[in-house]
């Protein structure tokens, strides 16, 4: 009997070697190689352990994870940062949005223990723990919500509420008070609406892929319009500087 029959019988993880894993994914991916799952590495889709002497230990999970990503792209032809965008909102215990149709989540694609452990990391913020995360005061909470900076759905805040919160938190340090952010909530809005009119033609489209590069060309749009922002106000402060 095989280490890994052994492992098995035993109850213990089977532990695979890169010529295991192509073994195992050949027959579905002939073009897999070893080159290509170093490359998903470095981009951070798998991180198989390693052996003091360097080398790489794939587990039960590594493989569903390299199946999930080799299959999005020969089938459905998404970028890696899509499917990256699919791999941290499963290990972060979500199910991922505008998943393609007849692509299922493999349930060894997370370990045992990192399920658990992402069981209890849920981030729904009640308002006391946004305030504990961002060092909000009640009052200054109570003032972001008055003036449309932050929302609570179902009674809780989530992740984007909080990066809101910091800064808010932050710029307040500074005398900004959040009466003085209204123009911000109101550019963001103005922001999206050339985001969404630039994605409409994406987004009309009912397959799962458009839905994922609508998704990718939207966050892309965003960044690019930050970047603009920023420089617009670097620009004004250069000036500022020089006279």
């Amino acid at each position: 009997m095989d280490v890994q029959s052994t492992n098995r019988r035993l109850g213990a993880a089977a532990i695979f070697n890169i010529g295991d894993v192509l073994a195992q994914l050949g027959d579905d991916f002939p073009s897999v190689t070893a080159s290509k799952i170093r490359f998903y590495e470095e981009k951070g889709l798998i991180t198989p352990q390693r052996t003091p002497a360097g080398y790489r230990q794939f587990r039960d999970a590594d493989v569903e994870r390299l199946r999930f990503v080799l299959a999005l792209q020969r089938d459905h032809y998404l970028p890696l940062k899509v499917i990256r965008e699919y791999l941290d909102a499963i290990d972060r215990g979500e199910t991922p949005h505008n998943l393609p149709p007849g692509v299922s989540i493999a349930p060894r694609m997370v370990s045992d223990d990192l399920a658990l452990e992402l069981k209890g990391r849920s981030r729904r913020l009640s308002a006391d723990q946004l305030r504990a995360e961002c060092g909000a005061s009640a009052e200054l909470l109570d003032a972001m919500l008055s003036y449309g900076l932050l929302e609570q759905r179902d009674g809780f805040f989530d992740d984007h509420a909080l990066r809101v919160a910091k800064a808010c938190t932050d710029l307040f340090a500074h005398g900004l008070e959040p009466r003085h952010l209204r123009p911000f909530q109101a550019a963001a809005d103005r922001e999206f609406g050339l985001v969404e009119r630039a994605v409409a033609p994406l987004s009309s489209r009912r397959d799962g892929a458009s839905s994922a590069r609508a998704a990718e060309a939207a966050r892309e749009i965003a960044e690019l319009c930050l970047s603009l922002h920023s420089a617009l106000v670097q620009t004004r402060i250069a000036e500022m500087e020089s006279q």
